[in-house]
């Protein structure tokens, strides 16, 4: 089957499954184009009625948005403390760890001075300023404005406060950075101390699972949300601002696909000897239903049967890919960066280079603590903006752009993390001699079709 033809089935797939999203996003549009229409009366005087239904919106819009705030700090702490706990084996550990952290880590840069360059130099952000309230735009630029002379002055003292002086205290005042370093730590001293950590770690997967089940269900009232948020937005400036939008989309896209086309056979052909187009055609099946769900965890027993039926042994695939799932989120750490710096320039916000240097490192900082499940990008951003002295409640007029057309760019950056951890995964398995290329030759693109 024909590469396309693979995408125009996942597309429709990813359609399908997250229907209810597509059709709240669609409602949205077509009652918020109605609205706008019969704002005002024939008076010229402000429709009550219209009003109302816009006010009634704008409030499950805005509670929808506080859900996603709800469930970040702990999903984030669950996420990294699973993540990090999981390698007890020092072996294994110095193995293969220090070459899958180096390689993920080339990846995540790359991909946020990719997001970094392109966003700046297109401004697709430009293109939505005329939909923000001055007053908004007024607020963020004070808030962001009032952090940078605060950290500029005190440059220090930006370092010493990532370290919590009272952990609880950080978590109860959504301070994310100093939560994020605590279980950093923490994590790490459970995976130094053994099996006696083990009533811990378990306390922290039984976290990750019910943070991951309530996560499912905010994201199951993306419908009304999206649908909320897209009334709300459209209503106010009408159908024009998906117009103001394709430079967001654009931008993203092309991100990606230089990510795709470039960076990844790039790396595999300076650090492995691992065949490029052989390679992405035995894992086209696993792409394709990262496409189709936007879950890199519900696609990671497929990742690892397409690894394995390929030729990386089980040691390998067992360690870098469950840990890539969790850990790895190079796609989802260009798209933050290219949505927060998207919101800086709607917002007319102006950066410095430090702040840029900034977002870009907290991007890969909070990508890595994504859930792999569908719409936890958007989730994690909070932590990127907390660096800036912003909430995602300040920009709630630019998060329904986002939330606009997030779902199809949900489904290509799950589809280009879940590339990059195979990527990685043959990488390492070639540089410690755990790749069997006879098995890798000897694929046969019919098996993909069967």
């Amino acid at each position: 089957m024909k590469l396309h033809m693979q995408i125009l089935i996942a597309l429709g797939l990813g359609i399908k499954r997250n229907g209810h999203i597509f059709i709240g996003l669609i409602a949205g549009i077509i009652l918020g184009i109605i609205l706008h229409k019969y704002q005002f009366t024939s008076e010229g005087e402000i429709n009550k009625n219209v009003a109302l239904i816009i006010s009634i919106l704008n409030v499950i819009g805005q509670m929808f948005i506080r859900l996603i705030q709800m469930i970040v700090i702990p999903l984030v702490c669950s996420a990294i403390i699973v993540g990090i706990s999981s390698i007890s084996d020092s072996r294994q550990l110095g193995k293969f760890g220090f070459k899958m952290v180096l390689y993920y880590g080339i990846i995540t840069v790359i991909a946020v001075t990719i997001g970094s360059v392109l966003t700046l130099f297109v401004k697709p952000g430009v293109g939505v300023q005329q939909f923000i309230s001055q007053s908004s735009s007024a607020i963020v630029q004070s808030q962001v404005k009032e952090a940078y002379i605060q950290q500029q002055d005190n440059l220090a003292q930006i370092f010493i406060n990532m370290v919590p002086q009272n952990p609880i205290s950080s978590i109860a005042q959504g301070d994310m950075i100093p939560v994020l370093v605590f279980a950093l730590i923490f994590a790490v001293a459970l995976a130094k101390v053994g099996d006696i950590s083990r009533p811990i770690v378990g306390f922290f997967e039984s976290v990750f699972a019910a943070t991951m089940k309530v996560t499912d269900w905010v994201m199951n009232l993306a419908a009304p949300g999206v649908f909320a948020l897209t009334t709300v937005a459209v209503s106010s400036f009408g159908a024009g601002i998906f117009s103001g939008l394709s430079g967001y989309f654009g931008v993203l896209i092309i991100g990606l696909l230089i990510q795709l086309c470039c960076v990844y056979p790039i790396l595999m052909k300076l650090f492995s000897k691992v065949p490029v187009a052989v390679f992405f055609a035995s894992i086209t099946e696993a792409m394709m239903v990262a496409f189709g769900t936007a879950s890199s965890s519900a696609t990671l027993p497929l990742t690892m049967a397409c690894c394995e039926k390929r030729g990386i042994s089980h040691k390998v695939c067992s360690f870098v890919l469950p840990l890539g799932a969790t850990l790895n989120m190079d796609a989802t750490a260009l798209f933050q960066t290219v949505a927060v710096i998207f919101l800086t320039q709607a917002y007319d916000v102006s950066l410095s280079v430090f702040q840029i240097i900034q977002i870009a490192f907290f991007a890969i900082v909070a990508s890595s603590t994504c859930a792999g499940i569908p719409g936890a990008g958007l989730i994690t951003i909070a932590v990127i903006l907390n660096g800036l002295g912003l909430t995602a409640e300040q920009l709630v007029e630019g998060f329904a752009f986002l939330f606009a057309i997030d779902r199809i760019l949900d489904m290509f950056r799950t589809m280009l993390n879940v590339t990059s951890d195979a990527v990685v995964a043959a990488i390492v398995a070639d540089n410690e001699n755990e790749l069997n290329y006879e098995m890798l030759n000897n694929f046969d693109e019919q098996e993909l079709i069967e």
